[in-house]
């Protein structure tokens, strides 16, 4: 991962109703929309608009069955931003006083 690509998944994760989804997704593993909605006070549209800027930064996979989406969290991407930033604040002399452990 460079640096803009870095910059563009930050901005998608730099919206609490996107990482609250996301911190769902982690915890209960794949989830119905209809789920989703349930937990949060927004509309549908909204959530759809989320859903679609977090599948497009590759965060969560969906899945159609007949009028219902799937959403799974894609783990691997994720930990792409946390090896980016753990890869800053490692020391270059000595890892072990890195404040990441």
């Amino acid at each position: 991962m460079n640096n803009q690509e870095f910059l563009n998944k930050s901005k998608v994760l730099n919206d609490s109703t996107r990482l609250t989804i996301l911190q769902m997704l982690s915890k209960n593993g794949t989830m119905c929309a209809c789920k989703i909605l349930e937990e949060l006070s927004i509309t549908q549209a909204t959530l759809s608009h989320h859903m679609k800027v977090l599948s497009n930064a590759g965060f969560v996979n969906v899945e159609r069955n007949g009028k219902w989406c799937y959403y799974t969290l894609i783990s691997e991407n994720i930990c792409e931003i946390a090896h980016f930033i753990q890869d800053i604040c490692l020391c270059k002399n000595d890892s072990k006083d890195c404040c990441c452990k």
